[in-house]
């Protein structure tokens, strides 16, 4: 079997990680660019590039030294070709393909959501195909039907904003710092239940859609209604707090009431969650709770793999490769797998998870 580099850059983390066919992730590194966001309230596209082209190669020999390995061990780089900010895809994917052509090895593109919608195939027990996946990240909110690598069929997404925008946005509404989702969620925890109603969109709509712009208006409505502007003042920590619980409140319910929707429309009993959001504990207890009273079972990824990760990609590459030859995976047949698209590479900031083929 076969040694995998995987490296993600879409957005604002770098990663990369080395995944071996038989003995399973050997390792990984991260950097996280959410401090100098944060000075200015969000990602910067320009400097989140930048910032990857100075962390990728550190990270690339990090888990090299650990995994006690060198270059020429490696046989296939996968790299996120998409969706994402295309600056910061096009550092990743550069380096990647030439990389391997310094090593005459394959580059494979992997879809970043088909990253995310796999990292739970990582943690023992893993769920076995067909399962539900709940998408749940900073730009995704989907719900797809997944009988096997690369097929994949979408039965909901939302029409507007997606639940960690929701997230993001309510908590800066709040003031919060950024990344918001964590910084609501934590103050969310010291909220008083049931002291604000916030609307719960598209939850009765007899459809697997999500919506959430118009939860994002009510909590800028509530805001502005406590917060004492004509002293000059602004909203005290404790309605804060009240304010941040409704608001998880209403994405849970929502993202839990479609979630429990989708697995009795198919049938299956078993639901991945995966992405960022897919940390939330709330979103967690909700869903495990569910799963004792109904009788499924749901599945995570590690809580280190739910941002953005390079594990997920090199794993994600990996199954790729074993779905390319599975009976033979010596160097010999991934150099004459490669050879149809040369080391040619380009990115998709906007990539249809749907339109990814079988036999990419």
């Amino acid at each position: 079997m076969n040694l995998i580099l995987g490296i993600e850059s879409s957005c604002d983390e770098t990663g990369t990680a080395l995944y071996h066919g038989k003995r399973g992730l050997l390792a990984h590194a991260l950097h996280t660019q959410a401090a100098m966001h944060g000075e200015y309230g969000g990602v910067v596209p320009e400097l989140a590039s930048r910032d990857h082209i100075r962390r990728v190669l550190p990270l690339i020999r990090a888990v090299t030294q650990k995994a006690g390995c060198a270059l020429p061990d490696i046989d296939a780089i996968a790299y996120t070709q998409g969706p994402g900010l295309s600056g910061a895809l096009l550092v990743g994917a550069s380096i990647a393909c030439a990389l391997a052509y310094s090593l005459d090895i394959p580059a494979i593109p992997i879809h970043h959501m088909e990253g995310h919608l796999l990292s739970p195939l990582l943690s023992d027990p893993a769920p076995e195909f067909p399962f539900i996946a709940l998408l749940v990240s900073g730009g995704h909110t989907q719900l797809i039907r997944v009988d096997g690598v690369g097929q994949y069929a979408l039965l909901g997404e939302t029409v507007d904003d997606a639940a960690g925008e929701a997230f993001d946005k309510s908590a800066k509404l709040l003031g919060l710092s950024y990344p918001g989702g964590p910084e609501l969620a934590r103050l969310a925890a010291c909220g008083r239940p049931g002291l604000f109603r916030l609307p719960r969109p598209m939850l009765h709509s007899g459809d697997l859609d999500f919506s959430f712009s118009g939860l994002k208006t009510a909590v800028h409505t509530l805001a502005r209604q406590h917060a004492p502007v004509a002293r000059g003042g602004g909203i005290d920590q404790q309605t804060r707090a009240d304010i941040a619980h409704a608001t998880q409140e209403a994405i849970v319910d929502v993202l839990a009431s479609k979630a429990l929707a989708a697995l009795k429309q198919t049938g299956l009993g078993q639901l991945v969650v995966a992405g960022g959001v897919g940390a939330n504990q709330q979103l967690r207890a909700r869903l495990n709770e569910a799963a004792s009273e109904r009788n499924f079972r749901v599945f995570y990824p590690e809580l280190e793999f739910c941002t953005d990760n390079g594990a997920m990609i090199a794993f994600a590459g990996a199954l790729r490769l074993q779905q390319q030859e599975p009976d033979k995976l010596g160097k010999g047949s991934l150099r004459a797998f490669h050879v149809k698209r040369g080391y040619r590479f380009d990115v998709k900031p906007r990539w249809d998870l749907q339109k990814i083929n079988r036999n990419q």
